[in-house]
């Protein structure tokens, strides 16, 4: 192995520490790593065929991930959210930054108007940290930042059709908007009726095998198959990609592909950044730091005055308004596959030497853009500002949405349970590998996913965190996997209750040595319900029984351990 491989990796290691400790995105640790590697510095890779195609993949697994996040349901919840806060914000700041961009730079109308929609787009990777850092994610600023967050999403499609709608032509308002709005309605449509006809029933066969590594080929073949239409018929291979994950964002099987795809996803992100500072100009861009610096000041300024005005407006409180102003303020990681994408599709829309510079201005913006909401933060809680106010605070309805209760396993058990959480409205959740149990409850309103309950990933995603989750029931047939189950949930919340469902007496002792909250075995469980049935006909009274009965249970079953069971 090369010396110059185990320095890089120390580099990034180092940058990576220092940057989150200012909460500032991984991300830019990256580019700034590859910078560093690059030609101009210390020249320990350079930017070949292979890096490209590092950098690729990796825009498409991001876009991937996007689409994967796309929950149509929940955009219909919030459509007033995202049209009041979303809409306004993004149409706010391409007012004010399309006229200084087109008398600025003497880009086309065309450009001036792309480039204004992009940088309106803020970073995801860093803002919803902050936002969760902050303690703000279920409050009003929290909800209504999470609305203009998912605004910009929505956003992804029209934006990827626009740019080879508008590449070399005239821009039109009127047509342009027409062949944007058509397109993306269709590729919509399309999407949503190939993955209820095509994809749905083949997800349904793989996961049938029981196998990660069928499930992850079935994805990465989609994200290439979708990528390459998108190639054919002259639209950005990221469109593809994001698509791909739209078609699997409405199924069941969505939080275990998240969770199996992610160690994946931020391997390639990582490298398409790495990617990316190697093809940085570094030299030209140092000559011309004064513009960038400008620049920079003009994006942040621009984007937290158009925020605070719309949150203003709103009636949001002044010092909400200039959290979201400052939350909102940079631009991210959007604008910069944008500017790739464009790159690698040959869409000259503005200049390539505009381009490099655009892209160092967005990384400085996302860098100085949390230092300054953290000394903002500081100086707030020291009542500098006046009289501190507390956020409003959102209606339970949002912190409902986290599950009281994980169920893992989802057999005729798990049902039970699930429907007796169900009917003291108790909001729950059970996951399990079993695609057609998992699908006949859904169908009879049981809230149930696929997926691997042994799975960090997965059970993260599915809302096991402290201290919303008040307790896990495990109702596993496997005394093996459900060791597992029980080591993974540990991991992920390690004081959360844990009720455990066994087959028999020697399955509960060996699970009680995880320190689980209680283990019922089966047989014996059973036992005590015919017991219990036949000495209260006996005439023995129902309080003599109960008594009897707790005391067999205690010290886990240490009363029975003698008793013979057959399996």
């Amino acid at each position: 192995m090369s010396p110059s491989i185990l320095l890089f990796v120390v580099v990034i290691f180092a940058l990576v520490c220092i940057l989150r400790m200012a909460k500032i995105s991984a991300l830019v640790a990256f580019l700034i790593g590859g910078i560093l590697a690059g030609p101009y510095v210390f020249n320990f890779f350079t930017l070949n065929d292979t890096w490209s195609l590092l950098g690729n993949l990796g825009i498409l697994f991001l876009w991937f991930m996007v689409g994967l996040e796309m929950d149509i349901s929940r955009v219909w919840s919030m459509r007033r959210s995202l049209l009041g806060f979303g809409a306004a914000q993004v149409l706010t700041i391409v007012f004010m930054l399309f006229p200084i961009l087109a008398i600025i730079t003497g880009w086309s109308v065309s450009g001036a108007m792309v480039m204004a929609l992009m940088l309106a787009l803020s970073s995801q990777s860093q803002g919803l940290p902050l936002l969760a850092d902050s303690g703000k994610i279920n409050s009003f600023v929290g909800k209504k930042s999470l609305s203009i967050f998912m605004f910009q999403d929505l956003l992804i499609i029209p934006l990827m059709v626009l740019l080879p709608v508008v590449a070399g032509k005239s821009f039109k308002i009127g047509a342009t908007f027409i062949d944007v709005s058509v397109l993306s309605i269709l590729l919509v449509v399309g999407v949503i009726l190939i993955g209820k006809f095509l994809l749905t029933p083949l997800l349904k066969r793989v996961a049938r095998l029981n196998s990660r590594e069928a499930m992850l080929l079935t994805v990465w073949a989609n994200i290439l198959l979708w990528a390459y239409v998108m190639h054919l018929i002259g639209l950005p291979m990221g469109l593809g990609g994001f698509l791909a994950g739209m078609l699997m964002s409405e199924t069941i099987y969505k939080n275990q592909i998240s969770a199996d795809m992610s160690p994946y996803t931020l391997l390639f992100i990582a490298l398409f950044f790495v990617a990316l500072g190697l093809e940085l100009n570094i030299p030209v861009l140092l000559s011309k730091w004064y513009i960038i610096i400008l620049a920079v000041a003009i994006l942040v300024a621009i984007k937290f005055a158009a925020v605070f005005m719309v949150a203003r407006i709103r009636r949001v409180p002044v010092n909400d308004a200039t959290f979201m102003g400052l939350l909102l303020a940079q631009s991210g990681e959007f604008a910069i596959l944008f500017l790739q994408m464009m790159r690698n599709n040959g869409i000259e829309i503005i200049p390539l030497p505009h381009q490099e510079v655009l892209t160092l201005v967005i990384i400085l913006s996302m860098i100085i853009s949390p230092l300054i909401l953290m000394g903002y933060n500081k100086i707030s809680r020291s009542g500098m500002f006046g009289t501190r106010k507390k956020s409003h605070e959102v209606s339970d309805s949002l912190i409902k949405e986290k599950p009281r209760v994980v169920i893992c396993g989802f057999g005729r058990v798990g049902q039970i349970v699930a429907r007796m959480l169900q009917e003291k409205n108790i909001p729950y959740v059970a996951i399990d590998t079993n695609a057609n149990a998992v699908i006949q409850g859904r169908e009879q309103g049981l809230n149930a996913v696929y997926g691997d309950a042994t799975n960090i990933n997965t059970l993260r995603r599915l809302g096991l965190s402290v201290p919303n989750t008040r307790a896990v029931v495990i109702t596993i047939d496997s005394l093996n996997t459900a060791q597992r189950v029980i080591l993974s949930i540990r991991s992920v919340a390690p004081h959360v209750k844990i009720y455990a469902r066994t087959r028999n007496l020697g399955d509960t002792q060996n699970i009680l040595h995880l320190n689980i909250t209680q283990a019922f075995p089966e047989t014996i469980e059973s036992a005590f319900w015919l017991g219990y049935g036949v000495l209260s006909q006996l005439g023995v009274s129902r309080e003599e029984v109960r008594d009897m009965l707790h005391d067999m249970r205690a010290n886990g079953y240490e009363k029975l351990t003698g008793v013979p069971e057959q399996n």
